[in-house]
């Protein structure tokens, strides 16, 4: 079977085709060290009239047999996409739409999927390999190959394709795809990195890419089909000239109105003009005329917006190229919620609101990486049809999916770590407007609503969106792009960070001839952005509130001695649980001692930690408890003053004045206040009520006792002899009668 081995690093990559799925229209199997991925593509038998546009779908999965693993739930099998399975799809689907053509006008369906993994290295960059691969060896025409890595930075030194332990513990990891002749998209995080640091690992990728790409083609060559033929499609439309010299002045001028309300509106009016002037006009031509002024419409758009930025350094909404949108910046402004923000630059807004909770939250979830994940910090991303004027779907598509995870990875760098702040904190953005750049405005916004929930993040993180017009030999970099702006334009790259460097980068580029040097201005222009941005947060919110809402969870911590450990869990664990059901928390004990409590209020919270220091305090002689009556007898009243710890309240001790019988003064399950008296050398507790309630009086009485008048004693000495008989002695209150219930 035709195959090829590509040395990447100290790895290889093997690539082997027409041995399985051949009835495919094409089909690779791709091995890196323990990894291996099938991947297939196939496409609609019939053309799709009217297309415009790539109707590409790319499907990874991963099979849990490829791992050994068995998959959890009640149906034992693979369901619906994962969230890391859309993620790979969209990774995959991103730097190969562009290289297909419209003039194809197929479904196509790319489906790599993984086969085996060692849970060492990981299958994604096989994954997005092998897709191109499929391609290039198939009769589907492709303007490939598209080679990818991924790039990190570990102990001072940039690794390609690394291990999941060599990820975890990088400073920086970036996915990089291109072709033969340039990079086209870039994606990752950082831990606050610089921009030369990216432009450098960037450029270490564009080496091993090429590699890639040239074996791709080896391959091709050996095992590839012929590729099918396009339709050659000539502007056939007759009238175009004469559609664009009616249109131009009138579109010219609708392409520059203040606002996109207003601009959307207005080009709306002139493409309706327009065919209503031709379907007049040319009758017998209607047929041909709706899509022919389409095509025309669009054309003068991409013209004016690129002409204008490029001749005049003017933007559809007036600025210049690296001017910033007005921003306004609110926090605090949901009453019930944890915290929330509202940030708004120029028509993009978001509504950011967090909510804490407790470990019990936290995110689980299985793939085929390894164990069981769980994670304590989660972002998700809206965005509803209303958002730009419309309506749709409110159900998470893969573009909300892609955007989240990108918002999230540039605030992960600097959430604190559980043992700072043991809460589960999740981030919703809700995109109430848009005209551009809603995934970096969701992390502007989900910074100011961390920092309003009290939640300690390292530094503020900031994020812009900018663009690239490139035209006869000529570019210029944008500036917090707009809608039309990355429509039109050449690239959109994503950048996050805080004041000190990058956290997240995203780029897709649409041409090839996109300089490292070309990336550095663009780079810097993007720096200054972000600070000016941050410097408009900071002003409003720059370090999290003192206190996190009465309205969140109160988690507290504590620490007890490896000895207490037992005390506090108690006898199958009766005496935690009892603890968090009366106090309404969860607490969470390990074997070192540490605990956590989980309350659903401040209250709740040190209710329970008041619970547990009465578990592990010992009993103080001289002070007064309020203790519960466990149980009642002739000649008196335990009493529990401490978790697991009771005493005895002699008949004597719980009132002033002469009991007949306890019962007549306690009963079971009462409140009792009583003071310790003593605790003998047996470890038994004596209690006194009398004491606790009038010390002085109760002082006096003894006093009273150990002088008594006349021949008679006292009434404390009658009542113990009316009891205890010529056993007074040994079962008088100070010889200690004590239950103790450990």
């Amino acid at each position: 079977m035709p195959k090829i081995t590509i040395p990447i690093g100290e790895k290889e990559l093997i690539i082997e085709t027409g041995k399985v799925a051949k009835q495919a229209s094409g089909s690779v199997m791709a091995t890196f060290e323990g990894s291996t991925v099938l991947a297939t593509v196939c496409y609609s038998e019939n053309e799709i009239d009217g297309l415009d546009y790539v109707p590409l779908q790319v499907e990874y999965n991963e099979k849990y047999y490829a791992a050994g693993k068995i998959p959890g739930g009640f149906l034992k099998r693979e369901g619906r996409p994962k969230d890391k399975e859309i993620l790979v799809s969209r990774l995959i689907d991103r730097p190969m739409r562009p290289l297909f053509y419209k003039e194809f006008k197929r479904d196509i369906q790319i489906v790599p999927t993984v086969l085996s993994s060692d849970q060492i290295n990981p299958p994604d960059i096989v994954a997005m390999i092998a897709a191109s691969a499929a391609v290039v060896v198939s009769d589907i025409p492709f303007n490939g190959p598209v080679g990818s890595v991924r790039m990190c930075y570990f102990n001072d030194e940039f690794i390609v394709n690394p291990t999941f332990q060599q990820i975890a513990e990088s400073k920086l990891e970036i996915i990089v795809a291109g072709t033969s002749d340039g990079i086209t998209m870039v994606e990752g995080g950082a831990h606050e990195v610089s921009e030369d640091l990216m432009i450098q690992a960037i450029d270490k990728a564009s080496e091993y890419i090429k590699i890639i790409c040239d074996a791709q083609k080896e391959l091709a060559s050996i095992a590839g089909k012929e590729k099918a033929l396009l339709k050659s499609e000539k502007n056939d439309f007759p009238l175009y000239s004469e559609v664009w010299d009616f249109a131009h002045d009138k579109y010219l001028t609708a392409c520059f109105l203040a606002g996109k309300i207003e601009r959307n509106k207005a080009k709306s009016a002139v493409k309706s003009t327009t065919l209503k002037y031709f379907e007049e006009k040319y009758p017998d031509e209607q047929a041909a005329l709706k899509s022919g002024i389409s095509k025309v419409i669009e054309d003068l758009e991409y013209k004016i917006l690129r002409e204008a930025i490029i001749k005049e350094n003017k933007r559809s909404d007036g600025r210049k190229t690296d001017q910033i949108r007005p921003i306004e910046c609110e926090v605090g402004v949901l009453s019930r919620t944890h915290g929330s923000a509202l940030f708004t630059r120029g028509e993009t807004q978001a509504l950011a609101v967090t909510t804490l909770g407790t470990v019990s939250d936290e995110q689980m979830f299985d793939d085929i990486d390894g164990d069981k994940h769980y994670n304590n910090f989660m972002l998700h991303y809206n965005f509803p049809p209303f958002s730009v004027g419309e309506k749709g779907n409110l159900s998470t598509g893969r573009r909300e999916i892609g955007h989240g995870h990108l918002a999230m990875r540039a605030i992960s760098a600097v959430v604190p770590e559980k043992e700072k702040f043991p809460y589960t904190i999740r981030v919703v953005s809700e995109i109430l407007e848009s005209n551009g750049s809603s995934s970096m405005a969701t992390v502007c916004g989900s910074t100011l609503a961390l920092l309003d929930a009290g939640v300690p993040i390292k530094k503020p993180v900031a994020g812009i969106a900018m663009g690239l017009i490139s035209e006869d030999g000529k570019t210029e970099i944008l500036s917090d792009i707009l809608g039309e702006e990355d429509h039109f334009g050449d690239m959109d790259f994503k950048v996050a960070g805080t004041e000190d460097g990058i956290t997240a980068f995203q780029m897709d580029i649409k041409i090839s001839n996109v300089t490292s040097d070309l990336m550095k201005r663009a780079l810097e222009q993007a720096r200054v952005g972000r600070l000016h941005i941050l410097g408009i947060m900071n002003a409003t919110l720059s370090k999290e509130r003192a206190e996190i809402s009465e309205l969140a969870p109160q988690i507290l911590t504590m620490t007890v001695d490896a000895d207490k450990i037992g005390a506090v869990i108690g006898t199958g664990g009766k005496t935690i649980k009892g603890i968090s059901e009366k106090s309404e928390s969860t607490v969470n004990i390990d074997d070192k001692g540490k605990i956590i409590i989980f309350g659903k209020n401040k209250e709740k919270a040190e209710e329970a930690k008041q619970l547990i220091l009465s578990v592990i305090e010992e009993p103080e002689p001289g002070k007064i408890y309020k203790g519960i009556v466990k149980k009642v007898m002739e000649f008196g009243a335990f009493v529990e003053i401490l978790p697991g710890k009771e005493g005895l309240c002699h008949i004597s001790k719980l009132s002033f004045d002469h009991v007949n019988a306890v019962t007549d003064v306690v009963s079971e399950n009462q409140e009792l206040l009583v003071k310790l008296m003593e605790v003998d050398r047996m470890g038994r507790l004596n209690l006194s009520h009398i004491d606790a309630v009038d010390p002085e009086a109760a002082s006096k009485r003894r006093l009273s006792a150990s002088h008594p008048q006349g021949d008679g004693d006292s009434r404390d000495h009658r009542e113990k002899r009316d009891f205890h008989g010529n056993s007074g002695r040994r079962n008088s209150p100070g010889g200690g009668f004590s239950r103790r219930n450990n």
